[in-house]
Parts: structure tokens; sequence; C-alpha cells
């Protein structure tokens, strides 16, 4: 069984109730040419992040992946919560410095909650280390989440280079008949040109023969065919395994390109043999072109 083929582009968000408060972590990956992870953590969150990155690469390999985590604690006394004590300390104050002095004035909440100390210590708290538990169940559902995401993309994607890649098959199966067929014809053309070409100068028969045979056999295109054919096949088989396939279809499609382009420069200036050859090997590397595109998109 083949292994599953992802995209490097997926979301997924899991928030959890749990003792220590209401968990909520975020995924989002894009495309990047390794693994590259970003956090964004709650404050205090910090000496957990090198076992959440140990858990994002346990399931992913490629991409650029944003981790949000964030913890709402349950009751008073959390780290960002408000401190009651000294809130209704402060109110009391307030309100007998009024009486005091006969002002009838309100107290102002925007200042009051930029007192420090009005809110319990967040960033400079030691976290709960039985936190870190929770975080981690909650990440590794995310990722399950963010991976099926991204595998039904990948599998989509998987189908549109297949199709693309048949072209390409096709296309180099009707070059290798052309180019069977056309031997011949070229043979004889190119001798005729060349007889055309030296008609006042004395050369011998058979050299001419011989000239005519190593141009023809420097502009036959058979070995290209032959490679891209084989080429076309690899990537069928990169497909059919699966898993990290990003790089591999790159440097694969890098020689088919090549060979394309060998194809045509060889079929240049060849008439009307030539043509529908051209035809197929420009049609080859606009497929190859589509799939190298999608093919950007997976791990």
């Amino acid at each position: 069984m083949s292994a599953p083929i992802r995209s490097m582009t997926g979301f997924a968000r899991v928030h959890k109730t749990t003792p220590h408060g209401d968990i909520t972590v975020t995924l989002k990956s894009v495309n990047h040419r390794g693994l590259d992870l970003h956090f964004h953590l709650d404050a205090g969150f910090d000496p957990f992040e090198a076992a959440m990155r140990a858990a994002v690469k346990r399931v992913a390999l490629r991409g650029h992946i944003d981790i949000r985590c964030s913890l709402a604690h349950a009751q008073d006394g959390g780290p960002g919560s408000l401190n009651s004590t000294l809130f209704q300390a402060y109110l009391g104050a307030f309100r007998q410095a009024a009486q005091a002095e006969g002002l009838n004035v309100q107290p102002d909440l925007n200042q009051i909650f930029q007192i420090p100390g009005m809110f319990a210590a967040g960033g400079d708290a030691e976290p709960d280390p039985a936190v870190e538990g929770a975080i981690l169940g909650a990440l590794n559902e995310a990722a399950t989440i963010l991976n099926q995401f991204r595998e039904r993309e990948g599998a989509e994607l998987r189908a549109v280079i297949r199709e693309q890649n048949r072209i390409i098959r096709e296309g180099a199966a009707e070059m290798e008949q052309i180019r069977t067929g056309a031997i011949p014809a070229f043979h004889a053309r190119l001798l005729e040109r060349l007889q055309e070409l030296a008609a006042n100068v004395a050369l011998d028969p058979q050299r001419l023969v011989q000239e005519v045979a190593l141009i023809a056999d420097r502009s036959d295109i058979g070995e290209e065919i032959s490679r891209l054919k084989i080429h076309a096949r690899q990537l069928d088989e990169i497909l059919e395994a699966g898993g990290e396939v990003g790089k591999k279809l790159d440097f694969l499609l890098q020689e088919m390109n090549r060979e394309s382009n060998t194809i045509l420069s060889k079929t240049s200036g060849i008439g009307e043999v030539g043509l529908r050859i051209t035809d197929l090997a420009l049609a080859s590397k606009a497929s190859i072109e589509k799939i190298r595109e999608q093919a950007l998109n997976l791990e």
C-alpha cells in the first residue's frame, strides 16, 4: 500500500476544555523548501516549545507551519486573570476618598486595569508542568486534522499530475512512431540537399553518404524520446510510492524538460516531417510546467 501524498497547504484548529482551562491550538501551513516552524505561544509557555516542536516534526516533513497556542484559565488566580483582592481594595479606597472629599465621581476601569499587579502575573509566572500534557494532546489532535486536510489536497494534486503525465507519455509514443517512419525520408532529403550544395565540388559518393549518415545520427531524437518515456514511467512510480515526493519530482521534471528542449532543437528546420514532432514536444513542455506548478505544493 502506497504512502499518502500530502500538500504543504493546510489548516486546523482544536479547542479543548481541560481542568487547566480552555486550550486552543491552531496550525496553518503553506509551501516551503524545508520544514520551517514558527511558534506563537502564550507568555510562559516557552518551556513547552521543544516538546511541541518535536511533536510537529513527527508528522510534517516540509512546509512553513505557524503554531499558535493559548490557554484561557478556568478560574481567578491564573495567569492573566483579574486580581480580585487588589481590585476590591482599590474600589474601597477610591469610594472612601471620594466620600471624604465630597466628590461625585466614578472610577475609570481603563485606568484601574493599568495599575501594576491588577492582573495576575502571566509572562513571569512559572507554568504548571501538568499543562504540558494537555497542550501536547491538543497539538497532536490538531496535527492529525492538519494532515487529513493536506492528504485530501495531495490526492487531488496527484490526480492532476497523473493526467498531465499521461499526455507526455502518449506524446512520446507518437513522436517515436513519427520518427521511425520519417528516418528514410529524412536521409533522402538530406542527401539531396547536400548534393545540391556540392554540385560544383568533386566529392566521393561514399564519403557523401557517410556524412549524411553522421548528420542524420546527430539529428536523431530516438535517445531523447526513450529517456522521456523512462522519466514519465519513473514519475508514475514516484506517485505510486507516495510519501515525500516534492523534491524527487522537481529533479525528474528538470530532466524531462531537458529532453523536450533537445527534441525541439533537433527537429527545427527539417520541414514538414518535424512539424508534428515539434507540436508534441511543445505540448510535453506545457504539461511538464503544469506538473511543476502542482509539485511545488507537495510535501
